[in-house]
This record gives C-alpha cells, sequence and structure tokens, in this order.
C-alpha cells in the first residue's frame, strides 16, 4: 500500500482546469478593481478609506458568484467588519478625547482673558455712565437757556425787501425751486451750526472785557515772574561761584589775599560776560545749572506723555497737550506731519485740524506769535474742511505771523468759492499787508472795487516800485484803476505815463480797455484828454500818433481824428508831407 502510495507521488499533478466563464469573471473583476481605482484617485499604495471600500464590493461579488461557500465568506466577512468597525470607533473617540483634553489645558489661559474682559468692560461701563451723566447736565443747561429766551420778550426782526436779491444766489436760481430748496436747507444747517456753536466756541460780548483783563494779568504776571527767575538764578549763580571760590581757598594757605584775588576774578568774569551782551546775562552765565537736568528729564516725560495719547487715539487731548509744551518742543512741523498722517476719522473732527485750532487758540498765552509756516499750514487745513469762519477768527482775532503763501492759499480758496470771494480778499489783503507784500495787498483791494482805498493803501507806503503798478494794471485792468494812475491822486503827480500804459495794455492784447480809457476821458470833454497827452512827458508824439492808428483800427474814427487833432494842434507841432525823403508822419520842431 505504501508502495503504490509512493509510486503515485512521483508522478507531476497538474494544474486546475480553470472554466472559461471563471476567467471571465476573475477579469472583470480585475478591471472592476483597476477601473474604481482609478475613478477615486487612489494611485499610490496606502491604507485609504477608497482601497477598503473597493474591496469590500468585490469580495461581496465573489461571495454571490461563489453559491457553495456563500455562508462561510459571509460570516468571514462579517467578522472583519466588525473588527474594522471597533477600529474606527477607537480612532474616533480617541480624536475626541485628545480635543477634549487640549480645552481642559486652555480652560486657565481663557479664565485669565474672560477676567481682563471683564476689567476692561467695567472701566468701559464707567467712563460711559460719568459721560452720560455730563450730556444730560449738558441738555438741562440747554433746556433751562431756551425756557429762560422763551420768557424773554422776542425781539423785533428785521425787515426784509422781498424784491431784492437773496444773498448768495444767482437771478436764475432765484426763481428755481431746486435751487431755493437746497439753498433753505443749507441756511438751516447753517443756523444749527451758529446755535451749537452759541454753547461751545463763543462766550457773550459783555464777558469779553473781562476775559481780556484777565488774560493781559496772567500774561503780565508771567513775564514778572520770569525776570524774577532770572535774577534767582543769577543770585544762585553767583552764590555757587563764591562758595567754590571759598571751597579752593580752603585749599591753600588760607591767606587773605589770595582769597581777594579770586573774588577779584569772579566780579571780573561776570562784568564781561554782562558787557558783551544786550539780553538776560543769567542765560548765558547760568551754564551750569544743576536745575536744567531736571529740565531736561520733564521735557522728556512731557514728550512720553504726548506719545501715549497719540498712540491711544486721544487725538484732542494729544493736541492740546502738544500746543502747550514748554519751549514749544511740539509747535512745529514735524508734530503737524504726525497729525496729517493720521487723516481723517468717520465721524469726527480732523486730528489735524484739532492740532491746528489748539495751536492758534494758544499762540495769544505764549511769549512770541505762531510762525508764518505753521500758519499757512493751519489755514490749509481749516479751508480744506471748508472752514473759512475758523479763518476768519483767526486772522481778525489771534496772534499770527503771515507770509505771501498765506495770502495765496486764501486767494486760491476765494476762486474755487465765488460765494465766498469777497470775504477771502479781505482776509488775503489782511495777511499780505502784515507780511509786507503790499502789491498784493493793493491788488485784493481793486479787486474788491476798493480802488480808492487801494490808492490810499499805496500813498501810505514809503515806496512802490513802478513794477507794481504794473503788476496791478495787469491783475486788475480796471479804468477806474488807470485813471487814478495816470492822472494823480489828491495833487500826487501821476503814478504811470497815459501813454505808456496804453502802448503796454495795447501789446497785451487788450486794446479794449486802452481804448475805453482814452473814450471816457474824451466824453469829459477835449480839454481833459489834452491835458492828460500834453503833461505825458514819457510818451513822444510818435508814440501817440501810434496811439490814434490803434484807434482807427478798431474803428474808433472819431476818438482817433481827435487824437491826431490834438497833437497838430500843439505849438511846435507841424505835419509834413508823406512824400518827403527822410520825413516822418509828425515830427517836433525847437522854434
Amino acid at each position: 500500500m505504501s508502495t503504490a502510495g509512493i509510486g503515485v507521488s512521483r508522478h507531476s499533478v497538474l494544474p486546475p482546469i480553470i472554466p472559461e466563464s471563471e476567467k471571465e469573471f476573475l477579469e472583470s473583476i480585475q478591471r472592476y478593481i483597476i477601473s474604481e481605482i482609478e475613478k477615486v484617485g487612489c494611485t499610490e499604495a496606502g491604507p485609504a478609506e477608497e482601497y477598503y471600500v473597493i474591496y469590500r464590493n468585490v469580495f461581496e461579488m465573489i461571495i454571490e458568484h461563489v453559491k457553495a461557500y456563500k455562508n462561510i465568506l459571509t460570516t468571514i466577512k462579517q467578522e472583519y467588519d466588525a473588527f474594522i468597525e471597533a477600529i474606527k470607533k477607537g480612532q474616533r473617540t480617541a480624536f475626541y478625547l485628545h480635543g477634549k483634553l487640549k480645552v481642559l489645558a486652555c480652560e486657565p489661559t481663557t479664565f485669565m482673558y474672560y477676567k481682563k474682559r471683564i476689567t476692561q468692560l467695567e472701566e468701559k461701563i464707567k467712563k460711559i455712565e460719568s459721560n452720560s451723566v455730563r450730556t444730560e447736565n449738558l441738555i438741562q443747561k440747554i433746556r433751562n437757556f431756551r425756557t429762560t429766551s422763551a420768557v424773554e420778550s422776542p425781539r423785533q426782526g428785521k425787515k426784509l425787501n422781498p424784491s431784492k436779491a437773496i444773498p448768495g444766489l444767482s437771478h436764475k436760481d432765484s426763481f428755481n425751486v431746486d435751487a431755493l430748496t437746497k439753498h433753505l436747507a443749507h441756511l438751516q444747517k447753517r443756523i444749527q451750526e451758529l446755535k451749537e456753536a452759541v454753547f461751545t466756541k463763543y462766550v457773550p460780548v459783555e464777558n469779553m472785557a473781562v476775559i481780556e483783563e484777565k488774560l493781559h494779568h496772567a500774561l503780565s504776571r508771567r513775564d514778572k515772574s520770569e525776570e524774577e527767575n532770572e535774577k534767582l538764578k543769577f543770585c544762585y549763580y553767583r552764590i555757587m561761584q563764591f562758595a567754590n571760590a571759598v571751597d579752593f581757598w580752603e585749599n591753600t594757605d588760607k591767606s587773605v589775599e589770595a582769597l581777594k584775588q579770586i573774588i577779584d576774578q569772579i566780579r571780573e568774569h561776570e562784568q564781561k560776560i554782562i558787557k558783551g551782551s544786550d539780553v538776560s546775562s543769567s542765560s548765558l552765565i547760568f551754564e551750569r545749572d544743576p536745575t536744567q537736568a531736571k529740565e531736561a528729564a520733564d521735557l522728556i516725560e512731557y514728550l512720553e506723555r504726548f506719545n501715549e495719547l497719540f498712540s491711544r487715539g486721544q487725538y484732542e487731548s494729544a493736541a492740546i497737550f502738544a500746543a502747550n509744551c514748554p519751549r514749544g518742543i511740539l509747535r512745529n512741523e514735524e508734530t503737524m506731519e504726525k497729525f496729517k498722517a493720521i487723516g481723517s476719522i468717520k465721524g469726527k473732527m480732523l486730528p489735524l485740524l484739532m492740532y491746528c485750532e489748539a495751536l492758534v487758540s494758544t499762540s495769544t498765552a505764549v511769549k512770541y506769535p505762531l510762525p508764518a509756516n505753521l500758519t499757512t499750514e493751519a489755514i490749509k487745513c481749516a479751508l480744506a474742511e471748508k472752514r473759512l469762519d475758523l479763518v476768519m477768527y483767526w486772522i481778525t482775532q489771534q496772534k499770527l505771523s503771515f507770509n505771501e503763501e498765506t495770502g495765496d492759499v486764501i486767494c486760491a480758496y476765494g476762486e474755487k468759492n465765488t460765494h465766498d470771494a469777497s470775504k477771502c480778499l479781505a482776509l488775503a489783503q489782511i495777511a499780505y499787508s502784515r507780511c509786507g507784500a503790499h502789491k498784493k495787498a493793493a491788488l485784493c483791494l481793486c479787486k474788491q472795487g476798493q480802488i480808492s482805498g487801494a490808492m490810499d493803501y499805496i500813498h501810505q507806503l514809503q515806496y512802490f516800485p513802478t513794477d507794481d503798478y504794473i503788476y496791478l494794471i495787469q491783475k486788475c485792468p480796471s479804468i477806474q484803476l488807470i485813471r487814478c494812475l495816470t492822472e494823480g491822486w489828491n495833487g500826487k503827480p501821476p503814478a504811470l505815463s497815459l501813454g505808456a500804459t496804453v502802448l503796454f495794455l495795447s501789446n497785451m492784447e487788450q486794446k479794449l480797455h486802452c481804448i475805453r480809457v482814452l473814450e471816457e476821458m474824451a466824453k469829459e470833454g477835449r480839454g481833459v484828454l489834452e491835458q492828460n497827452i500834453v503833461n505825458d512827458s514819457q510818451c513822444s508824439m510818435e508814440e501817440w500818433k501810434g496811439i490814434a492808428e490803434i484807434c482807427f483800427h478798431h474803428r474808433k474814427i472819431k476818438l482817433g481824428k481827435l487824437i491826431v487833432s490834438i497833437l497838430i494842434a500843439q505849438e511846435g507841432v507841424v505835419e509834413l508831407p508823406p512824400d518827403d525823403d527822410g520825413a516822418k508822419l509828425m515830427e517836433h520842431i525847437f522854434l
């Protein structure tokens, strides 16, 4: 039996013969696996969830195909599914516990932040409550004021003439309902602003005298205190010098002659310093003042306080703080640029305007006026915010310095806003006159139609160049101005030649103005024009002949003939025939 078994084992075993249907099934399974893997994008090997789903479906397809082993294979699959589900549940539980552990670890920090936030909110609530109380008090004051005003007898309003034009509107807009409605809304808004300004920006006129008196008294007290401080510093310096001399004398032989010599040297040194300067001697010899270190520390502390307010966004407090700084260390362009960099804040005043207003309002309390460059920047800022009323108050009431650029800025604003042009010209005229730009100040008066005022202003000056007169005619070629400059003013000789002025205007393509000037003189009579031509020593007869030709060219035949007749009638002037060689049209012959 064993021999038979051995003999059988020696033969080769044939592989199982797979039916054609099984081969097709296996190939379909293989194609399914490859296609599904490509669809889900699992091109790399690894324990991905998609692999598990694909092979689970394949296993189910095999179970359905193999009927004989369906029960055992189904049981095996269920066991594997239960095991895999247990692993997934464990992973989810671990992930949840890990997140819960993180939350528990962060609880102390979160609690600390909550306590800090509670403290911040409590401080904010206190500030809001204090602001509410202050607002309620202000509302009560306003109510009391309105009640008092209502009890008083109403004043009689000013009677208006309905036939006159409405200020600020053209004749056409006066009949336009939309323009009138818009203008009414603007006036109502302006009334509301003025009512609010009564309580915030202005004081009664009756109290102005008292306030100015208090201000002058405070300034005088400050000057006296500074003078006394200088004297005390000088005394302290002398005492310190004497103390140092005594200490030095004690280290010597202590002879009286040596002490006298040291004291004499100290006195000579003081006399040299005092004689070499006209200002206070203590400011020069007090070089080793022990209080200077303390003053430097105070200045540093002042700067740190300003930076703290600025960084917290308390721009109004920072602006007031900077404007009232000692020695003017924050009243400069650098601080202004710092406020300018902030820009505008929605619902609040521009921080730069806060700083400018603080600078100007404190200029009367400081020893020196606000510099011209800072004044110009402040006015630029106010005009950019459409606060012409603020500029008017600054220029007319405050202690400021101006330059030519200040007037140029105001004039440019008046050119853009024509309804405020007259106000801007008046303000620019003040700025120009204070900084010495007299020709532009006179031009502002001329543009306002105040030719007489401009002439009075010019003749009050010690010197007004001819180029400045020409500048006035260029910028404001008014007939009245030209006549005032060419005919004299209040018995003074004329500033310009009539003929030269007419020729100058004709070269500037303003021939109509010069012709109108001559026509105005001719209307007053031949004698007026003749007197001006005769008295014009700077313009020759040939040049007047050219002026007559200009009149003929512009079809002013009558005026041209009148000028020619005046020239011919003059003594010593003859008309030569045009065919004479080398002869001119008109020539002086001195008899």
